[in-house]
């Protein structure tokens, strides 16, 4: 029987998701060419070819894009067979892991009847802290939106000053408001390119775009861990150099894009058992309001 979402992942790049297609053959996944991506090494400047990255133990700061997209993810032998599985194919129920210096992250993509389901570990010391997103770089078309629970908190960040009626407060990392709208800028809606981007992280276990008719629902289960969804509203404003669209929409793990910048309860910590589990499930039926 065939299944509502097929995901495709190149573990030998960063673990990176290439492709996310319904049934019906809808891709979500947006990608650009960027041959640099194959030659790069930990620690170097992230390369964006689009897809679904897993950024950890940050996304914005130091390592850029955090430390496991630049890694090269190896298959383990929790289930048995053949561990030689070329790079790109699909890891339906197959164990996937990076290790990194302080951590080690491990991940489990399976088919549902609805859609498709990710399980994580991560394994560190105690107290160990770190921000996750699924940074998923959609293709979208300009009458997209993104539904999440009127009235839930929301943070801006500084590249959104611009757009603010209101002055930024000096030397304030962000912004808080209420989604859709936090300070009066509408975020609910992609539209077309305007040469803004802008980043912002909604206190919220999970969302749902719509596309036309298409729907795609991301939720996110992680018991005492804070969890929220990061949006990346690129529309054409970035780079400044060579800017192009590019719409993110991250279910993550704490509160803030840059560990550097966070506070109490803005991060996931690892308790004494040293590990971290969570899920992230997709389906093709919105389930927020």
């Amino acid at each position: 029987m065939s299944m509502p979402l097929e995901i495709v992942t190149d573990p030998a790049l960063g673990g990176r998701w290439t492709s996310l297609r319904t049934a019906a053959g809808r891709e979500w996944l947006w990608h650009r060419e960027a041959p640099e991506r194959e030659s790069v090494s930990p620690g170097d400047p992230f390369v964006d070819a689009g897809g679904l990255e897993e950024c950890v133990p940050t996304v914005r700061g130091t390592p850029d894009h955090g430390d496991a997209w630049a890694r090269p993810w190896t298959r383990e032998a929790d289930r048995g067979g053949d561990l030689d599985r070329g790079p790109g194919s699909d890891p339906a129920g197959d164990r996937y892991a990076v290790h990194c210096d302080r951590f080690t992250l491990s991940r489990t993509i399976r088919g549902t009847r609805e859609g498709a389901e990710a399980d994580y570990v991560l394994t560190a010391d105690a107290g160990f802290r770190f921000v996750w997103a699924a940074h998923a770089l959609l293709d979208l078309s300009d009458r997209a939106s993104l539904h999440i629970g009127e009235g839930a908190r929301t943070r801006l960040f500084p590249e959104a000053a611009p757009l603010l009626e209101r002055a930024w407060p000096k030397g304030a990392p962000w912004v808080e408001g209420n989604w859709p709208a936090p300070c009066g800028l509408r975020l609910d809606r992609f539209g077309p390119d305007d040469g803004t981007a802008v980043g912002a992280v909604v206190d919220a276990a999970g969302c749902c775009v719509h596309d036309d008719t298409d729907r795609l629902s991301l939720a996110l289960e992680a018991e005492g861990q804070p969890m929220s969804v990061a949006l990346w509203r690129n529309l054409a404003g970035f780079p400044a150099g060579g800017p192009y669209r590019s719409t993110g929409v991250e279910p993550m793990l704490g509160r803030v894009f840059d560990l550097a910048e966070a506070g109490a309860g803005d991060v996931a910590r690892v308790p004494a058992s040293g590990e971290v589990r969570w899920r992230l499930t997709l389906t093709e039926n919105c389930r927020c309001t």
